[in-house]
């Protein structure tokens, strides 16, 4: 979960971090590490100097099984019943306007970390995977089939197989413009008036005012005033 500007990760996550010897903040869930004997591994956080974060009733698979109820509950609303399927995602996700739209299916994996600015649009089939926060800026637009996944694993098969996974918060800012089957990875920051172009695998950092295509999704071009000139559909 997330709060007061700090991301904090399941005992799995922080013990991939400590293997990587970054230092991180545990989210200590009580039935969570009682289900999975992830108490044992409570001293080793404190003989490495990590602090216990956020305190919650609720096992993550809890919280992951509410999600999918409230998505399947919009993605069966009825397409006319506008106002039952916004009531619905408003329960969902952490912080919303009343200027957004979502068209269905739409899946997340929590909900709570993923914040959407003003005059927001997804089209169909969007997934977000919020293990971390997922924040979008104001005017941001997305094509169909497209992904934000925060959640990863580790490259070697033996920590992997364990079970180890990684989470890292996506940031998109204002003014943005993602084309169709973009698929955007973990800890990336896509920055203000930007474009991406319809296929691109994002993997890293998107600099403000520029178009950027591929796979990797790498800058083509700054977006400038000689754009507003030109055709719509000329990049």
């Amino acid at each position: 979960k997330t709060g007061e500007g700090k991301t904090f990760v399941s005992p799995m996550t922080a013990f991939a971090k400590v293997l990587d010897g970054q230092k991180v903040h545990v989210l200590t869930v009580n039935d969570y590490l009682v289900e999975r004997d992830y108490t044992l591994l409570l001293p080793v956080y404190e003989m490495l100097g990590l602090s216990v974060g956020y305190i919650t009733t609720e096992t993550p698979i809890e919280e992951r099984k509410k999600a999918k109820e409230l998505c399947f509950q919009f993605n069966n609303t009825h397409p006319s019943d506008e106002k039952k399927q916004k009531e619905i995602l408003k329960q969902l996700l952490g912080k919303t306007d009343d200027n957004f739209c979502i068209i269905g299916p739409f899946w997340c994996d929590y909900g709570y970390n993923i914040e959407i600015g003003k005059n927001f649009f997804a089209n169909h089939n969007i997934v977000i995977l919020d293990c971390a926060k997922v924040t979008f800026g104001d005017n941001v637009f997305i094509a169909p089939n497209c992904g934000f996944y925060t959640a990863g694993h580790p490259i070697d098969y033996e920590r992997r197989n364990k079970g180890l996974e990684y989470a890292y918060s996506i940031k998109v800012g204002n003014n943005v413009w993602i084309g169709g089957g973009v698929q955007v990875m973990p800890g990336v920051t896509i920055g203000n008036n930007v474009v991406i172009g319809g296929g691109s695998v994002v993997v890293k950092d998107i600099p403000s005012d520029s178009v950027a295509v591929g796979n990797p999704c790498k800058v083509i071009r700054k977006i400038t005033e000689e754009d507003k000139k030109k055709c719509w559909d000329k990049l």
